[in-house]
C-alpha cells in the first residue's frame, strides 16, 4: 500500500486529508511540523509522496522542502497552500505541484494518483 504524508500544522485539514486519501485506499500518515515529517521520510515503509503546507513552524514547507529534496530528489512534493504568493516564489519551484488549498480535495487527490502512476529511479543517474 502506497503511503502518503500529510505535513500541516492545521489537525483539521490533516484529518480531512487523511480520511479521504484513505477512502481512495492509500495509508496515510499526518503530522503537525517540518522536523517531524523529515523524521518519518527515511523510515520503512517509505513515504511515497509529501503534501506538504507551507505556513508552519519551527520550520516552514519551503525549508522542508529544500531537506526534502537533499535526501530524496524522486520523491513527489505537493506544496499545498493557502497562499498564493508563493507559487511564484522561486524557492518552491523544486516542488513537483503547487496546489490552492481547498475544501473540495478532487484536485489534490487526482494529483496524487498522478504521481502515483510513475516508479521512481532506483538510483540517480548522474
Amino acid at each position: 500500500m502506497k503511503t502518503i504524508l500529510i505535513v500541516d500544522d492545521d489537525k483539521d485539514f490533516c484529518f480531512l486529508c487523511e480520511r479521504e486519501l484513505r477512502f481512495e485506499g492509500f495509508a496515510t500518515r499526518s503530522v503537525g511540523s517540518g522536523p517531524e515529517a523529515l523524521g518519518l521520510i527515511s523510515e520503512n515503509p517509505p513515504v511515497e509522496v509529501v503534501i506538504l503546507d507551507i505556513k508552519m513552524a519551527p520550520m516552514d514547507g519551503i525549508q522542508v522542502l529544500n531537506q526534502v529534496r537533499k535526501r530524496d530528489v524522486y520523491i513527489p512534493v505537493i506544496l499545498h497552500s493557502g497562499h498564493s504568493s508563493y507559487q511564484h516564489d522561486f524557492a518552491t519551484w523544486s516542488a513537483d505541484a503547487y496546489l490552492m488549498k481547498s475544501p473540495d480535495l478532487r484536485e489534490l487527490k487526482e494529483k496524487v494518483e498522478e504521481f502515483l502512476v510513475y516508479e521512481k529511479p532506483m538510483s540517480c543517474p548522474c
